[in-house]
């Protein structure tokens, strides 16, 4: 009965690992490619005022954001590295208007702040 069994487990087991062959094909629509594109440009940097909350090793960096997280909610922050220091910068803001204004209420909390123009790279 065993010379039985062994041989039917060990035929299972051949088909099964020689079952996992096959192909994926994605049919993607061509928009997809251009709409990627148009989000990418969209949110990049580039293109937005940011305000520099201030700077210094990456410790001080980092509690800064945490402060500037606590401070503004609703705004985005992030730690750029320009060598030799961390930068901690907010906020995206379209138009010089929207980002000067907001800018007031940032140096109320943080009076080193600076108001970073968008980088035109065109």
């Amino acid at each position: 009965m065993k010379s039985i069994i062994l041989p039917l487990i060990a035929m299972c087991f051949c088909v099964a690992v020689t079952a996992q062959k096959g192909t994926v094909i994605i049919e993607q629509d061509q928009k997809i490619s251009q709409l990627v594109e148009l989000y990418r440009s969209v949110n990049s940097t580039d293109n937005f005022y940011t305000i520099q909350v201030g700077f210094g090793t990456y410790n001080t960096a980092e509690e800064l954001k945490s402060e500037v997280d606590v401070d503004f909610p609703n705004w985005s922050s992030k730690i750029v590295f320009d060598s030799p220091t961390y930068r901690v910068q907010i906020g995206k803001f379209k138009t010089k208007l929207e980002a000067e204004r907001k800018f007031l209420e940032v140096r109320e909390k943080y009076p080193a702040a600076l108001l970073l123009k968008p980088d035109k790279k065109n």
